[in-house]
């Protein structure tokens, strides 16, 4: 089961890229780093720690 890549932080907004810095629960909410820090890196959602997200290429990188 591969892992949802959300484009967009859940707070703010702001995109996020597959091979940016991007932060993740258990749950798979995101959020950017600023949003992140300021949540004390707590899922606002769930309560969760917040993880970095692993980085990806795109699928049509042509990798």
């Amino acid at each position: 089961m591969a892992l949802e890549m959300t484009d967009r932080c859940e707070t703010c907004g702001d995109p996020l890229t597959w091979a940016g810095e991007a932060y993740i629960c258990s749950h798979e909410c995101t959020f950017c780093p600023a949003c992140t820090g300021a949540t004390e890196r707590v899922c606002p959602n769930c309560g969760g720690e917040l993880v970095r997200r692993p980085r990806r290429e795109p699928a049509d990188s042509g990798a």
